[in-house]
């Protein structure tokens, strides 16, 4: 089984979240965790942002760590069609969603993976499984 991190799964790991740690140990050999180009442009994003300080040196190389250690897989076309399709269903229920977590919901969708996450907005989305692993 495949699962995606979402951008707040990926922080959980980089504040060593207990819950996520067991999870992670409880994999079978032939699961993939991964994370989508998106996630990584926001976990880039929010620590370029940080002034340069011991916090950001300590999240540039935790970050850095679990990019060699996360294979980061690319927006897949089909992810295209699942993106117009949850924006549509969503904007028809009067929903919003940042356009990043529709990208990231379309590739889940789009590698068939399980999209770990804290946001309960994800939850919403049909034919999307979501699991939070610090729950």
């Amino acid at each position: 089984m495949t699962f995606l991190l979402d951008t707040t799964a990926f922080s959980d790991l980089i504040r060593e979240h207990p819950k996520m740690d067991s999870h992670l140990a409880s994999l079978s050999p032939t699961d993939r965790v991964v994370i989508c180009s998106v996630v990584r442009g926001e976990i880039r994003y929010g620590i370029e942002r940080l002034p340069q300080s011991k916090r950001r040196q300590d999240l540039e190389v935790k970050a850095a760590k679990l990019f060699t250690a996360l294979p980061c897989e690319s927006v897949p076309g089909a992810a295209g069609d699942h993106y117009a399709r949850i924006k549509l269903m969503r904007q028809q229920k009067g929903l919003t969603l940042d356009e990043n977590d529709l990208w990231i919901a379309a590739t889940a969708l789009a590698l068939g993976a399980v999209l770990i996450s804290r946001d309960s907005d994800f939850q919403q989305i049909d034919g999307l499984t979501v699991n939070d692993w610090t729950a």
